[in-house]
């Protein structure tokens, strides 16, 4: 179980946002096991905070934190879910290039809180299978705030165990990031192509 320094709210709420997604899963069986899905948060929990006590500048922290989000989210099943029903519209490429450019927008923006998360910690309590996927519990602990429950889900329908969803004291922070991207595209008057590119360069 990892418990690590450094964690406020607002640095958390990020976080969260960085990994979660709503795409449904395929019902089937999962290769993986309760065990495995406990281990792949405190594994993620425990590389967070190598990050964050790294020492190094903001572009390296940021290239830290996407290759974080590689290993650790399901990326694509994210993008898919941010995107929405503009996902079934989208060309290969498009869909190739939103993915890249999300993984990139998401690490500036989230990855430039990470001076944020000194003063708490996290603790993995606990892990359940819940139909096609694993629930895993955790506690956030936060300086001069009460403790509250932080839900890690998780499967394996990529091939590979992934956390695809994030639940802060009830609250299912899976559409943080479709409202930004959806603002974006609403500006872009639906085009695509400019969207990614604004999204690009965007933290």
């Amino acid at each position: 179980m990892q418990t690590k320094p450094g964690l406020t709210r607002r640095a958390f709420l990020g976080l969260a946002a960085a990994l979660t997604a709503s795409a449904a899963l395929p019902a089937r069986v999962w290769a993986m096991t309760v065990q495995a899905a406990q281990a792949l948060v405190d594994r993620l929990v425990g590389e967070l905070y190598d990050v964050i006590n790294s020492g190094t500048g903001e572009s390296r922290m940021y290239n830290d934190f996407e290759a974080l989000l590689g290993r650790y989210a399901d990326m694509p099943i994210i993008a898919q879910s941010v995107l929405g029903v503009d996902w079934r519209r989208a060309s290969t490429a498009q869909r190739s290039a939103f993915i890249d450019a999300f993984a990139g927008y998401i690490s500036r923006k989230y990855g430039s809180r990470f001076r944020d998360l000194i003063g708490g910690r996290i603790e993995v309590n606990g892990a359940r299978a819940i139909r096609n996927f694993f629930e895993v519990t955790s506690t956030a602990h936060l300086q001069g705030e009460a403790p509250f429950q932080v839900v890690w889900l998780v499967s394996d329908g990529s091939g590979q165990p992934k956390v695809f969803n994030l639940i802060i004291e009830g609250i299912n922070l899976r559409t943080t990031e479709a409202e930004e991207v959806g603002a974006m595209l609403d500006r872009n008057r639906g085009n695509l192509d400019a969207m990614i590119a604004d999204l690009r360069n965007a933290s």
